[in-house]
C-alpha cells in the first residue's frame, strides 16, 4: 500500500467519523453531551488533520484542529460533570 493510499483511508475515515456523528445527532440517537458524539469528532478530525495536512490543505486543517479542540474541551467537560454529580449523588 502506497503512502498516498493509506492517507486517503485515513481521510475517508475521519469524514465517515464526522458525519457518522452529526448523521446521529440529527436523527436525535445521541446528544451533543455524549461521550460517543465527542469521542468521534475527536477521532474524525484528527484523521482530517493527517489528511489536509498531508496534501497541503491548509485551511482544512485549520477547521480541524478547532473542531478538534472544541471537541476535546466538550468532553473535558462532560467528565467534569459527571464527576461532580456522582460526588453529589454519593453524600446522599
Amino acid at each position: 500500500m502506497t503512502e498516498r493510499i493509506f492517507i486517503d483511508i485515513i481521510g475517508w475515515t475521519g469524514s465517515v467519523c464526522v458525519l457518522l456523528a452529526y448523521f446521529l445527532i440529527s436523527l436525535h440517537k445521541i446528544t451533543a453531551g455524549s461521550r460517543l458524539y465527542q469521542l468521534l469528532n475527536i477521532l474524525g478530525s484528527l484523521m482530517l488533520i493527517v489528511n489536509t495536512f498531508f496534501y497541503s490543505a491548509y485551511p482544512s486543517t485549520f477547521v480541524n484542529i478547532v473542531w478538534l479542540l472544541i471537541a476535546i474541551f466538550a468532553l473535558v467537560n462532560i467528565y467534569r460533570t459527571n464527576t461532580q454529580n456522582d460526588r453529589t449523588s454519593g453524600q446522599s
